[in-house]
């Protein structure tokens, strides 16, 4: 049973994509710097900036979470002053995520930092392969692959 076992841990790919992600996180949050924004703070801040606005629903699908896990992130970054919700002027139901001014500032001091991580995780994969793991990574976090998973399911019943 311990030979399975080691089979089972060596080629599933969700603990191989797990693993390398806590490593990874861990890497990238020590490059950051003296910040007390972790890694995954700094992706969310750049998220934000990049969708404008998001409503919390956008931008928990872009970041692929849900709206409660995201939620929980968000308590720190709000009572920092880093990020606001406000109501949709659309909609008032729905909340929009906005950064602060501060919450700008901060995303944009630590991008140097972010860019020098990226610049090491390049140097020791290679530019070539990184960029293939970033075309990977992002296909399998798409909802075509969710979908093609699923029905990838239904074939074996």
């Amino acid at each position: 049973m311990e030979k399975q076992e080691e089979n089972i841990w060596a080629h599933c790919s969700s603990s191989s994509v797990r693993r390398a992600s806590r490593q990874l996180g861990q890497l990238y949050d020590d490059a950051m710097g003296l910040s007390d924004l972790r890694g995954t703070q700094f992706s969310l801040l750049t998220q934000i900036g990049y969708l404008q606005e998001p409503t919390q629903k956008e931008l928990a699908k872009a970041m692929v979470m849900d709206l409660s896990a995201l939620g929980h992130t968000l308590k720190p970054l709000i009572r920092d002053d880093l990020v606001e919700l406000v109501p949709d002027e659309k909609d008032r139901r729905a909340k929009r995520v906005r950064l602060t001014p501060t919450g700008r500032a901060r995303q944009l001091e630590l991008v140097a930092n972010w860019q020098e991580a990226q610049r090491r995780f390049d140097a020791v994969l290679g530019a070539e392969k990184s960029a293939e793991l970033r075309r990977t990574l992002a296909f399998i976090a798409s909802e075509n692959f969710a979908e093609a998973f699923a029905a990838a399911g239904k074939k074996g019943d």
